[in-house]
């Protein structure tokens, strides 16, 4: 299967980086410097000694390769680019960024983050909380879904930091709810994601409004050309910190598939694993949501207990499931692409793609789910006869191998 490609295979990883080292080298000058300086600990960054509390309270003990990174550029004010994989801690990085520079002192909102998905951004803002324990931060998420009163009445009230999605972030500014006199820092997290989500044009009203000396940082696990694109116009002489793409293996995450031959077979498939899914907590995914409404009814009326997510479900039931399933109340969870970024529950040890995603660079936000911080997961594959292809596009593009599961499953858990 991992042999020659596929004939017609989608992802050219020739033409991929042709793109990139063209549009990094446009001008004729290199527009990123790169950044190449290790902290091997959080004790050398030159942290608040209370900021320094909350990372640990936090149960950070040694910084991943991003951290090692990327806090100390951010914390000197520096434009940054960094780039990293799911899970690896790349809201922790731009969370204490962020965090080391805020004036306590003035409860004015001086950082703002935008994340693509509302789970996303109400996960940073739980992190931003965490960490600023001990510092006192006042942090609101400002996401859709929820009341715009609500919101109105917390911003007024004073806070330190806005972490939500463009569209509400953006009504708050026009209505001159936030204020943004004080903002000082701007984070995009996932600016991959919120690109081809269709938020540029937001993302560009938003800078508009901002003060035109601002700090940026751009986070993303893939950078397409796209995203480049967009940190040329907001950005000055950022540093990059690129953890590569073929360092961007998901190290002890164990990843197989199984051939299911035909879509009709998968579900007994499923149903066969589900006592090995139940021992620890798992996610499945599915490419749409009518097929998590689908698959949930199926996998209830087989008296499986599953919990499902979705874009389409009102934020109040949203948050409901997601709470049910972090606490381990509801141990499998049936969602879309959609919110594999925003789910960070520390107990998932297991990943199902019961459809492939149609991205390769999706799998990397998928399964980043399970093993979060070095710790175990499995990851397994249902592979169609239509999904070869996209296989071993996944393979190439990660340079992974994904082999066949044995069938002694319950022991890899």
């Amino acid at each position: 299967m991992a042999g020659m490609a596929p004939e017609g295979s989608q992802f050219d990883a020739r033409q991929y980086d042709a793109k990139m080292t063209e549009l990094l080298t446009a001008d004729g000058q290199e527009f990123f410097t790169s950044y190449d300086e290790i902290c091997e600990s959080f004790d050398d960054m030159g942290l608040h000694e209370n900021l320094l509390r909350g990372i640990y309270a936090y149960g950070f003990e040694k910084p991943s390769a991003i951290q090692q990174r990327g806090i100390v550029p951010f914390c000197k004010g520096l434009d940054v680019i960094q780039q990293a994989q799911s899970g690896t801690g790349k809201t922790a990085t731009f969370c204490s960024g962020i965090l080391q520079q805020l004036d306590y002192g003035l409860v004015q909102c001086q950082a703002l983050v935008l994340a693509p998905t509302r789970e996303l951004a109400q996960q940073i803002e739980k992190v931003m909380r965490a960490l600023g324990d001990y510092l006192g931060v006042k942090v609101h998420a400002c996401v859709g879904g929820t009341s715009v009163r609500e919101d109105q009445r917390i911003l007024q009230s004073g806070v330190h930091v806005v972490v939500g999605t463009p569209g509400r972030v953006f009504d708050m500014l026009r209505r001159q709810s936030l204020r943004p006199d004080y903002i000082k820092m701007f984070v995009l997290d996932e600016a991959d994601e919120m690109l081809s989500r269709g938020f540029k044009d937001q993302i560009y009203d938003i800078f508009q409004l901002l003060p035109s000396k601002i700090q940026v940082g751009v986070f993303s696990a893939t950078m397409p050309p796209e995203a480049l694109e967009i940190t040329r116009k907001f950005m000055n002489k950022p540093v990059r910190i690129l953890v590569k793409r073929d360092e961007l293996t998901l190290e002890g995450i164990r990843q197989f598939y199984v051939n299911v031959e035909k879509e009709e077979w998968k579900l007994d498939t499923l149903c066969d694993l589900y006592e090995a899914l139940t021992i620890t907590q798992s996610v499945i995914f599915v490419n749409t949501r009518r097929k998590v409404d689908w698959l949930t009814d199926k996998m209830r009326s087989r008296d499986h207990t599953v919990s499902a997510t979705h874009g389409d479900m009102d934020q109040n039931t949203r948050d409901i499931i997601m709470r049910e399933f972090r606490s381990g109340s509801s141990r499998v969870l049936v969602t879309t692409d959609l919110l594999a970024r925003g789910i960070d529950v520390q107990q998932v040890s297991m990943v199902i793609n019961y459809d492939l995603p149609t991205q390769p660079e999706n799998y990397l936000h998928r399964i980043g789910r399970s093993g979060r911080f070095g710790r175990k997961g499995s990851a397994i594959n249902f592979v169609t006869r239509d999904d070869e292809r996209m296989l071993f596009d996944i393979q190439r593009f990660y340079n992974v191998v994904i082999e066949e599961l044995p069938s002694n499953v319950a022991d890899l858990i």
